[in-house]
């Protein structure tokens, strides 16, 4: 799709993330946890009675499909799943806390943090291949659903992702943008103004 292309269309898409799986803070990449009871309040609570949404996409991870499929048949909202909104892979760290990572390898969470294109977890998946996968199907969802308010229910990452690639960030930067459990994002451009990250 040419970038000007899209540059020009109407976009309406709130991006949000899944509350607390369970077990807890941990980096789980494609760990299929469900939310815990706390998660479903969080996702709730942001939501409440308003949902002004004509299409809603999400990971096909249970943290985000279970709620994605709630609120679609709660509203009366179609429902689509899309694969390539599932989380960054954290190879060998999936399933570990921050606390076990600093004890079994200090530092490496800085220099993660600092530079994740250089310092990735063994194991995992490339920034360049991860943001690869995500930003086509965003495009998609922009060309297939242009004009309608959408809601993305996905992960952490993929909101970095589509945030970074709407400012134009590089990928050593994507961590710099913290996105809390139940976070909503609003990306919203027309035939004036690009798409634009709305706080």
């Amino acid at each position: 799709m040419a970038t000007d292309r899209l540059d020009s269309m109407m976009v309406k898409v709130d991006l949000m993330r899944h509350g607390e799986p369970v077990g807890g803070r941990k980096y789980r990449g494609a760990i299929d946890d469900p939310l815990s009871e706390r998660g479903w309040v969080q996702m709730k609570a942001v939501v409440g009675d308003h949902a002004p949404w004509e299409q809603i996409v999400t990971s096909p991870l249970r943290r985000c499909h279970d709620f994605a499929i709630f609120l679609g048949e709660t509203h009366d909202i179609p429902v689509l799943v899309e694969e390539r909104f599932i989380e960054l892979g954290f190879g060998a760290w999936e399933g570990l806390t921050g606390a076990e990572l600093r004890r079994q390898a200090p530092g490496c969470l800085r220099k993660f943090y600092h530079d994740p294109v250089a310092n990735p977890p063994a194991g995992a998946e490339a920034l360049k291949d991860f943001v690869g996968r995500v930003i086509p199907a965003w495009e998609e969802l922009i060309e297939n659903h242009g004009g309608k308010r959408v809601l993305v229910v996905a992960h952490a990452g993929v909101m970095r992702a589509i945030v970074a690639h709407v400012l134009g960030m590089p990928l050593d930067r994507l961590f710099r943008l913290q996105i809390g459990n139940a976070a909503l994002l609003s990306i919203r451009g027309d035939d004036e103004r690009p798409p634009a990250l709305v706080l």
